[in-house]
């Protein structure tokens, strides 16, 4: 019984020494992964670009502020005229007013939504028509030195004097503001397709022929995939110049959009209203941005990460 009794003290003091050791041993691994993390140099890269995002985003906001700031001070003080530039909580108050109860051509949604629309058009037929003739013609050099001057020739023609053309023509419906902003998108894009067709690899191209490539695969599987770089490089700023199109074709006349409202605010002295109107269209350009964006990295997945991309992965 003596021993039986010793036994099983031992056998108690041995079962509360391991979750000691247990704890010392969970601390010690804890400790050494802390430390192997602390080291490892693609966490301390992803410590670092977390850092200095957060240092930009503070710095974006710290910009707008002193700049909205120092605006809205210097009307208040008299130093700028407001009537001439404006004032942000006049502006603020218009954006509040067409959000609550409209504008003076009716719902604010329905004036973007015009203005969109004729915008997203203008953008899809500008870029599409682009790319066709930009890899045509940068595949083709007999065709492109018989069009190159004509092409030029339309390319200098002011946007305005087209617009008005169109409005002629084609009315002040939607297809006149289409046409405008298309027209406006169309020479970004091609001149970008263009280029980059004419910087395609010809040793690449010729290996591919060898093996017995027809000239539609050869387009489809070598031209377009490295000419999408400088296509949609080009996507970012033409939508830019569809918005702008579709707002010029506006103002020429039409009967609802954002245009028409600029308009209006012109012949009113009414900086505010255009102010306002252009931070709506600085909203909706942000936003399509990032859209291509997320369309420019799901199609070029491909491509190896350049310098600035590798230090932000």
């Amino acid at each position: 019984m003596k021993d039986h009794g010793v036994l099983t003290e031992r056998l108690a003091m041995a079962s509360t020494i391991p979750p000691a050791f247990d704890a010392d041993a969970e601390s010690a691994a804890a400790a050494i992964a802390t430390g192997a993390a602390a080291t490892d140099p693609g966490v301390a890269r992803r410590r670092q670009n977390r850092r200095r995002r957060l240092t930009v985003y503070v710095l974006r906001v710290l910009t707008a502020v002193v700049w909205i700031g120092s605006w809205e001070l210097s009307t208040r003080l008299g130093i700028v005229d407001k009537f001439f530039f404006g004032q942000p909580s006049g502006i603020y108050d218009r954006l509040h007013t067409w959000v609550t109860e409209g504008t003076a051509l009716g719902p604010l949604w329905q004036q973007v939504a015009v203005t969109m629309e004729e915008t997203v058009l203008g953008f899809l037929v500008g870029s599409i028509l682009g790319v066709i003739f930009g890899i045509l013609l940068g595949r083709n050099r007999l065709l492109s030195d018989v069009l190159s001057p004509y092409i030029k020739a339309l390319n200098s023609i002011p946007r305005v004097v087209l617009g008005a053309l169109f409005a002629i023509s084609l009315g002040l419906d939607l297809r006149s503001k289409v046409a405008t902003a298309a027209v406006l998108v169309f020479f970004v894009v091609f001149f970008n397709a263009f280029q980059g067709v004419r910087e395609v690899d010809q040793n690449l191209v010729a290996n591919v022929r060898v093996l017995g490539a027809s000239p539609i695969q050869v387009a489809v599987h070598v031209t377009i995939p490295s000419a999408m770089t400088w296509i949609i490089a080009s996507l970012h700023t033409a939508f830019g110049f569809a918005i702008i199109g579709a707002l010029v074709a506006e103002v020429l006349g039409a009967q609802h959009g954002i245009g028409l409202i600029i308009s209006q605010a012109q012949g009113t002295f009414d900086p505010n209203t255009v102010f306002a109107c252009m931070v709506i269209i600085a909203v909706i350009t942000l936003g399509a941005e990032y859209l291509i964006t997320v369309l420019e990295r799901s199609l070029l997945k491909w491509r190896p990460p350049n310098r600035s991309d590798a230090q932000a992965i």
